[in-house]
């Protein structure tokens, strides 16, 4: 088994050319032919995350948000990023990242977060142009019962983990046909409101974003780790459908980086 024929498993269903231009979803450190054995799956990469893949033999990670997003001019200790390369180099663990290939997936963050909360009839936000069926931005789903604003939010806190939410006023609508993306989705504020949703969950939403939907939905911010922390299981499922005995082991370490505090 090589680097290559794991990435495999997982472009089948999201090529790489589905990325953004701005990604950098792919190989970021190792050889696509180098033998691997066992894999640690992550969001992201640390460089505990990859002391991690040292103490459990992992000759390789996969992580949904690339470790190398811009170029390097130097590598060194002096930053996180350095620092891990050159753990992961020093003890031949490759490093591959499968990003805005997996966003722009049906099958891929924003499906699985759908189904976490229980939509059903699941269609693309905003299909391609190219690939309508397959590929596109976020996902549009259905509630078989209505349910009040703040039951979706409870749901919503209760799936995804959250100690708070961030949210729009409370619109006095009932919730049945959601809109979501995971992780930052605020682009897509208007595709949302163009398909009439009742809510519409994403994450790094800013201040005056929460004035856009004019009551027109209830605008959820779950956080971004939160609302694609169920990529993890995703990219598991997707190497075991294929390579049944491989040993792909989801990680322990919290790479989170955003903190919460709630006074009592």
């Amino acid at each position: 088994m090589t680097v290559k024929d794991i990435m495999d498993c997982i472009t089948e269903v999201a090529p790489l050319q589905w990325q953004e231009h701005y990604d950098n979803a792919g190989l970021q450190v190792g050889d696509l032919n180098a033998p691997v054995h066992k894999a640690l799956i992550a969001l992201d990469v640390t460089e505990a995350l990859v002391d991690e893949a040292i103490a459990k033999s992992c000759d390789l990670i996969l992580s949904h948000h690339p470790l190398i997003f811009r170029g390097l001019k130097q590598l060194s200790p002096e930053t996180y990023i350095g620092r891990a390369v050159m753990k992961a180099v020093k003890n031949d663990i490759a490093i591959v990242s499968m990003h805005t290939n997996l966003d722009n997936s049906y099958l891929g963050v924003s499906r699985v977060l759908a189904e976490r909360l229980g939509l059903k009839q699941l269609t693309l936000l905003q299909p391609s142009a190219a690939e309508p069926e397959r590929c596109g931005a976020g996902m549009i789903g259905y509630y078989e019962t209505l349910m009040t604003e703040e039951a979706f939010l409870d749901r919503v806190a209760q799936c995804i983990g959250s100690p708070c939410l961030r949210h729009s006023a409370l619109t006095g609508r009932k919730i049945a046909k959601v809109g979501l993306c995971g992780g930052s989705g605020s682009p897509f504020m208007d595709d949302a409101l163009r398909h009439g949703v009742d809510a519409y969950l994403t994450a790094d939403i800013k201040y005056h974003d929460f004035f856009v939907p004019e009551g027109a939905f209830l605008l959820v911010d779950g956080g971004h780790f939160e609302t694609e922390q169920f990529t993890k299981a995703l990219i598991k499922d997707l190497i075991l459908k294929k390579i049944p005995n491989f040993a792909a082991e989801i990680a322990e370490t919290n790479t989170n980086a955003v903190h919460y505090h709630c006074s009592k």
